[in-house]
């Protein structure tokens, strides 16, 4: 797969596109911070959304260190900085897939057009496309959208793009590996199996990463890590977490909250 410029646009070879499957197409809104997906009369909670609320304390701390060494009005900067460029290289991505092709010599975006020219420029071994922006959806419990899904070095894959301001040791992309692992499973219950996921960092110096789920990770490594992708993402039903309480002493409860995938009780024994 390479660039290519034609009739005043760039388009990728070497890609093949194939309806394999027909996927259905959610819209999205953000409200305080969350993202939700519309599906049928309910809202769902996307996955970086369910990933964010659980983060752990000492990631929480870090950020917080972070906004409190550099300022938070330079932290906001940065991020919001951060958030453009991505956008700018996704959409330069998703026209290069879907075969439009694109072209924007404005000085606004080059470098995020750099980052998704370095990208597509290590994509060798992505032969054939099912879809590119693929909406998926676990059930009522979470949704998303992946930004390619097809085939990479002969395996059924998902891969998701991903900008960075610096380089990323794999211990800093356990979220990533949820997110992929979230998706994978919401395709094999909707559509068909995936066995690997990719991930594609990509960063603001032009520095290409990638890191496979396959490549030492596989969906029961991930599930098994000390934040379990059950435990986040597919939780018991409220009956029973009430068989937990009774099994625990708990014979009066009732329901405090609930929102989304995260229910409380008061229990009193």
């Amino acid at each position: 797969m390479q660039l290519i410029k034609e009739k005043n646009k760039f388009y990728i070879t070497g890609l093949k596109r194939e309806n394999k499957y027909k996927y259905k197409k959610y819209t999205r809104q953000e409200e305080d911070g969350s993202r939700t997906y519309n599906i049928g009369n309910k809202k769902i909670p996307s996955v970086t959304t369910i990933l964010s609320a659980t983060q752990s304390e000492d990631k929480k701390a870090g950020l917080d260190a972070w906004r409190e060494r550099v300022g938070y009005q330079e932290a906001a900067r940065i991020t919001s900085l951060a958030a453009r460029r991505g956008t700018e290289m996704h959409y330069v991505l998703e026209n290069y897939i879907d075969g439009r092709g694109y072209l924007n010599l404005a000085p606004e975006g080059a470098q995020a057009r750099l980052m998704a020219h370095e990208i597509v420029n290590n994509l060798d071994l992505l032969k054939v496309v099912w879809g590119n922006e693929v909406s998926l959806a676990y059930e009522d419990l979470w949704a998303g959208a992946t930004d390619v899904v097809g085939v990479y070095d002969d395996k059924p894959t998902i891969l998701d793009f991903k900008q960075s301001n610096k380089t990323k040791r794999e211990e800093f992309v356990e979220d990533y590996y949820y997110q992929i692992a979230a998706y994978s499973l919401a395709h094999k219950k909707q559509y068909g199996p995936i066995t690997q996921g990719l991930i594609c960092i990509c960063t603001k110096d032009v520095i290409y990463q990638e890191f496979k789920m396959n490549n030492g990770y596989s969906l029961s490594e991930i599930i098994s890590k000390s934040r379990s992708l059950k435990g986040v993402l597919e939780p018991f039903t409220s009956k029973a977490n009430e068989n937990f309480l009774r099994r625990a002493g708990f014979e009066d409860f009732e329901t405090i909250f609930k929102s989304f995938c995260f229910q409380g009780w008061l229990a009193i024994k």
